[in-house]
């Protein structure tokens, strides 16, 4: 059995919608956004805060190196790629996302 690589690297988008788009939002994103990551990033997870008239979404996948990233998210791991309705349900687009290295894991990656 081949083990799974340890994860180095975490890639996290934002983004807001208005609160009574919330749900219809995270059904979107889930399809088209977290499936194709689960096909290409060793992890990611899809985070939710409500909040009285919006709420922020997170996504962090999790990369074994910035070259692997690379290989899903372009030459620059920076760049956001928009789904095709987030204009329609994000308060504002993000303009990048944060790539950050992992220092640190216990529990799900880890000892």
């Amino acid at each position: 059995m081949t083990e799974k690589p340890t994860p180095t690297i975490a890639r996290i988008w934002r983004g807001r919608v208005r609160r009574e788009r919330a749900d219809e939002y995270a059904a979107y994103l889930y399809a088209h956004g977290i499936k194709p990551l689960e096909e290409k990033a060793l992890a990611v997870q899809q985070l939710r805060e409500d909040r009285e008239n919006d709420s922020e979404f997170i996504t962090i996948s999790y990369w074994e190196n910035v070259e692997a990233m690379s290989r899903f998210a372009g030459k620059d791991p920076r760049r956001i790629h928009h789904l095709a309705r987030d204009e329609e349900f994000l308060i504002e687009l993000p303009n990048s996302v944060q790539v950050l290295h992992i220092t640190a894991s216990k529990g799900m990656f880890g000892p």
